[in-house]
């Protein structure tokens, strides 16, 4: 199977351990991953700042890149939910009935990690072992957009040495939206107070997500309050290994 990374922008940015992480865990399971180098933004942001007609060259940019590859994996399931309910809406929108072909044909070979390493690799134990105490955020758009359901907590679930603690209301939104974010600020900062409410209630050390985005805000807010409460994506708990975390 020929796998392309799609690392998005925070995590080639940012988060470049979460990509790398994403990499190593595939790589554990027997897979070999390419990450093509002409990649660019999905277009998400433009999208949803009203930027749609300058989208499209990203959309057309992203079929391209990825048009060779039987499957493309991202850690993030907000950009993948933009690449299925996007891009191929968009090409339509603006009168690129080629483009929309291309564009369905790469969306329908997109994953968000949780979602391809259960429904494609068919696994939940990938061999982690992580032994702290650990509480998950499920995120807007991969639990509403891609509705992964709770193939991230069964993904945990199996990691070793891990304690699972469940999150009180885990549904809600921390309040980052992008830039909702920015636009609507009093009201995303009472929502991240109940999320970090919630989290700190539950004791964790560690509070992971399937997006950088999300635990970016949850995180500079778990920060400020000197809370100790640490963030992690998915991916880099999956990547754990009992070697890695004996090692000195």
């Amino acid at each position: 199977m020929r796998i392309a990374l799609f690392v998005t922008c925070l995590a080639d940015t940012l988060f470049p351990q979460v990509g790398r992480a994403t990499v190593t865990l595939l790589e554990r399971l027997g897979h070999q991953v390419t990450f093509p180098t002409a990649q660019t933004c999905c277009g998400q942001m433009h999208v949803n700042t009203g930027y749609q007609r300058q989208a499209v060259p990203l959309v057309e940019h992203f079929s391209t890149v990825f048009a060779d590859f039987d499957a493309v994996v991202a850690p993030s399931g907000s950009c993948v939910g933009s690449v299925r309910h996007q891009h191929a809406a968009l090409a339509t929108r603006y009168g690129r009935p080629d483009l929309t072909q291309r564009a369905e044909d790469v969306a329908g070979r997109t994953y968000e990690l949780s979602e391809f390493l259960i429904d494609v690799l068919g696994v939940t134990d990938v061999g982690a072992y992580f032994p702290h105490r650990v509480t998950y955020h499920p995120t807007c758009h991969s639990l509403r957009m891609l509705r992964v359901g709770d193939k991230p907590l069964r993904l945990l679930r199996q990691v070793r040495g891990i304690d699972l603690i469940e999150l009180p209301d885990a549904d809600q939104c921390c309040g980052f939206g992008g830039t909702f974010a920015l636009k609507n600020a009093d009201t995303s900062t009472a929502m991240l107070a109940d999320k970090m409410r919630h989290v700190t209630g539950t004791r964790a050390e560690i509070v992971t997500a399937g997006d950088s985005s999300c635990l970016m805000h949850i995180g500079g807010g778990l920060s400020r309050l000197r809370t100790g409460v640490r963030t992690l994506h998915l991916a880099e708990i999956l990547a754990g290994t009992e070697t890695r975390q004996a090692a000195p």
